[in-house]
């Protein structure tokens, strides 16, 4: 099936620094938002705390909601709308973790009773998690990232450039890296911040070209995506965590198609000029590019409109991250290769000199 009519030239590389603005641009409103913010709004999951999910059979409001409930003495508690608003349903969350959940869940059910009649409260479910247990399972879902995307660029590197050593020796001095900062006793944020660093600057030393393109796309495609959960003030949670793997996944599923294409003309038209060839093969895999973020596009929008509440934000990931994943893989994953001067294979400090 042909999305696209054959022959297609459009001029995707020479657009390219407009793209690189771009990202850079959303990039950077990203990092002030979530400087200026303290870090992503981590909901239960990892911040630590309670969460109540009420339902109710009448319309109400957060504040009548947050009077009923004055005499549980709750502490730092945020009332929000969960999902359609005709089921006028309601998260409570609350920051303190040092109570009874035994008897947590029957005391908040007398209180909205008391206000809103019996027959008109239903609390649907109580949720504990300690900030120990909090701050482990963030940090846990911080290192499935990262490892999630240093793993994937060492299959690039063998996968098409047949740099299995390279790369074996980039994952070696990673986990020493690692762990040697680790011992330092840097926090995890900053600690996967320097990884990543290294692991770009070991890419263009060790002349992984393919690998620093993707790596690149991927990082770009994980901070667009915590930067739309930051301007839109949604929480991450372990279910969001989950959609950035999948799009991790779902990103370099496209670049590896458009790798593929620029490493099979490579061979073919040897002589043709490296940006042109990189036009070309982007041109050629358009119509499975937009035919596969289209079909995927749909059903994600189905989910997140008609899916509830409970997988709203995992759908609202999916839906940006196919976005930005489609966008990566042509206008950031290829036009990285340019930076060796147009000699895939060659990398390094050398191509400035061009």
């Amino acid at each position: 099936m042909e999305f696209i009519k054959p022959g297609i030239s459009v001029n995707f590389i020479g657009r390219r620094r407009k793209a690189f603005f771009l990202s850079g641009s959303l990039i950077l409103l990203t990092m002030l938002l979530l400087v200026v913010r303290g870090g992503p709004n981590y909901g239960v999951d990892f911040a630590g705390g309670i969460l109540i999910q009420v339902r109710f059979n009448q319309p109400t409001t957060p504040g009548a909601i947050r009077d009923a409930l004055a005499s549980v003495a709750f502490v730092g508690s945020t009332i929000q709308e969960f999902g359609e608003k005709k089921r006028t349903e309601y998260l409570i969350r609350v920051s303190q973790a040092d109570v009874d959940l035994s008897t947590l869940s029957e005391q908040v059910k007398e209180s909205l009773n008391t206000a809103f009649g019996e027959t008109n409260v239903e609390v649907r479910r109580v949720e504990m998690v300690g900030p120990k247990i909090g701050e482990d399972l963030r940090e846990k879902a911080l290192f499935a990232i990262f490892y999630a995307l240093l793993f994937m660029v060492i299959y690039i590197s063998g996968r098409f450039e047949y740099k299995w050593t390279m790369s074996i020796i980039m994952a070696a001095c990673l986990a020493f890296a690692v762990y040697a900062m680790s011992l330092l006793g840097m926090s995890v944020i900053w600690l996967i911040v320097v990884a990543l660093l290294i692991t770009v600057g070991l890419c263009w030393f060790l002349r992984l070209e393919y690998a620093m393109g993707a790596i690149i796309a991927l990082f770009h495609d994980v901070i667009i995506t915590i930067g739309a959960f930051a301007i839109t003030n949604r929480e991450v949670t372990l279910p969001v965590i989950a959609a950035l793997l999948t799009i991790v996944g779902y990103s370099l599923n496209d670049t590896i198609v458009v790798f593929d294409r620029i490493r099979e003309n490579l061979r073919r038209y040897r002589r043709r000029d490296f940006s042109e060839l990189i036009n070309h093969s982007i041109n050629e895999t358009l119509s499975r590019t937009l035919l596969t973020s289209v079909t995927t596009l749909i059903v994600v929008a189905a989910l997140f409109i008609l899916g509830g509440g409970v997988i709203h934000d995992f759908a609202f990931a999916l839906l940006i991250g196919v976005i930005v994943g489609t966008y990566s893989s042509v206008f950031v994953a290829s036009p990285i290769l340019l930076l060796w001067g147009g000699e895939p294979g060659r990398g390094g400090i050398g191509s400035l000199k061009k």
